[in-house]
């Protein structure tokens, strides 16, 4: 738990940092790129191929490609359409694929998080109601894809590491594999569809990508998908959420957004409706499953 609390304090001032100085400035996919080397230039001296599992490197390879390549090229594309508020609400979704991902990875399934997503769906469209374009939406729509590839990643990462008995050295020497993995995708992705004329120009932008690379995404992700293996789902989901009001906070006082705070929060707070109608499925759905048992 101690990670996921640490790494939350770590994102919500990165988060301020994409939209406030590389948003429209640098290259979607040149900066998602960026990171991903710099992230290497950690993990890659520690890689130790035959020190892993059986099956653990392809693993990792797919987890990497969607939790941090797909994740963050849809990420970075969204704060071009979103402002950093409307962004780090709609990441509140994340914790109902992360519910969705672990049911289907234990062969079960659940209608609420369904249910609460729709209601999730309400919340979004009550920040924009008089205003919703059609870059609004694609941000919108970007920003779920990227939640579902970080949903798959970090449940995906906690279901390899338990089922190959991966040992917290195993992690370590394998890790390298996770920025590779996204590394195939980024490079692809930024040769066919990167604006190679938006690259960084001044010392600050690249700054802002060393820190972005070298500690919130090398240190950051590994020490996620650490405490990612140690929790539960339920815990997990709550901890993606706890990333919101952090990074809110720090967006409004730090950089003095202007944002509508009415209908951010009544928007949020529908949004915080699904949540508690997701947690609480559960717990409705026995005491229903009970009633209906003892009346017959």
């Amino acid at each position: 738990m101690f990670y996921l609390i640490a790494v939350t304090l770590l994102w919500a001032v990165s988060f301020s940092l994409i939209g406030e100085y590389l948003a429209g400035q640098v290259d979607s996919y040149f900066a998602v790129l960026t990171r991903i080397l710099l992230a290497c230039v950690l993990f890659l001296p520690l890689l130790r191929p035959r020190r892993l599992p059986r099956g653990m490197a392809p693993g990792l390879l797919a987890v990497g490609a969607l939790q941090f390549g797909l994740t963050y090229t849809c990420l970075y594309l969204s704060f071009e359409l979103l402002t950093v508020p409307e962004v780090l609400l709609f990441t509140i979704f994340t914790p109902l694929y992360v519910a969705l991902v672990d049911n289907a990875l234990r062969r079960r399934f659940s209608a609420g998080p369904v249910v609460a997503t729709l209601v999730a769906v309400l919340g979004a469209a009550i920040i924009r109601y008089d205003g919703i374009s059609d870059a609004y939406v694609k941000g919108f729509l970007l920003l779920q894809l990227a939640n579902l590839a970080f949903a798959l990643g970090q449940v995906g990462y906690a279901h390899l590491v338990r089922r190959c008995g991966a040992d917290v050295r195993q992690q370590w020497a394998g890790f390298g594999f996770f920025f590779i993995g996204a590394l195939l995708l980024v490079v692809p992705a930024w040769l066919l569809l990167g604006d190679h004329s938006r690259l960084p120009q001044t010392p600050l932008h690249w700054g802002v990508l060393a820190w972005l690379g070298l500690v919130a995404s090398g240190l950051g992700f590994f020490f996620w998908n650490r405490g990612a293996t140690q929790v539960d789902a339920g815990t997990l989901g709550i901890m993606n959420n706890a990333l919101i009001p952090a990074g809110l906070v720090v967006n409004l006082l730090i950089w003095n957004q202007q944002a509508d705070l009415t209908r951010l929060l009544l928007g949020g707070a529908v949004i915080g409706l699904s949540l508690w109608l997701n947690l609480r499925w559960d717990s409705w759905r026995e005491r229903i499953r009970k009633s209906a048992s003892a009346g017959r």
